[in-house]
């Protein structure tokens, strides 16, 4: 194909597609999850260092972190450029509904670091590996995990006696400066007596 088709045949790409995965081997940019074959996706096109071409996601985690661009693919009837039929799109409202209960829930998550009471026996520190009994407080601390080249952070549970040495562990996401007064911030359902025998369990951190 020469360079002039080339152009021609990437200005006839539209900026949106809505359709059912042609395979399962694209996957979505928003959770980095394989996009099994027939599911719904939204291809938003791009134009990268290889060409031009589309990123792909889930229609439900594109609703839940790009919004605007569903609206945008949406107004422009995204589905029918890949004859996808009109019925087994859910409507807009719908996926109005999917970020909605996004938001509701990333408001209710709590932010590390955190103290909360262990809901069974079954969970173990992170640090020890040994159990954490049911009921008593344990303390919820950033650990860094990598994604490919990217580090996301991931809650892990630990001891109180446990934080100090995991707070200095390389991995460890969460500052050592600043932690008493963020980990009481943010753990508004223990009360202030549970959180001074807390601290105390937790010990010196320098």
């Amino acid at each position: 194909m020469s360079d002039e088709s080339q152009v021609a045949e990437e200005e006839k790409l539209p900026l949106y597609v809505i359709e059912g995965a042609r395979s399962g081997r694209s996957r979505c940019k928003v959770c980095r999850r394989a996009i099994n074959k027939d599911t719904l996706r939204l291809g938003v096109l791009i134009e990268g260092p290889y060409g031009t071409g589309y990123l792909w996601h889930h229609l439900t985690c594109a609703a839940r972190r790009k919004f605007e661009n569903v609206e945008e693919a949406y107004e422009l009837e995204a589905w029918n450029e890949a004859k996808t039929p009109p019925g087994k799109v859910p409507t807009l409202d719908e996926l109005r509904k999917v970020r909605e209960d996004a938001d509701v829930r990333k408001k209710q998550r709590k932010q590390i670091p955190y103290a909360e009471p262990a809901p069974s026996g079954r969970a173990k520190c992170k640090h020890c590996e040994q159990p954490i009994d049911k009921g008593s407080l344990r303390v919820v601390l950033g650990r860094g995990v990598y994604f490919g080249s990217q580090i996301r952070t991931a809650p892990i549970n630990v001891h109180p006696r446990c934080v100090a040495a995991e707070l200095k562990s390389e991995d460890c996401t969460t500052e050592i400066e600043g932690f008493e007064a963020a980990l009481r911030a943010n753990s508004a359902d223990v009360s202030s007596d549970s959180l001074d025998s807390l601290m105390t369990g937790i010990g010196p951190l320098a």
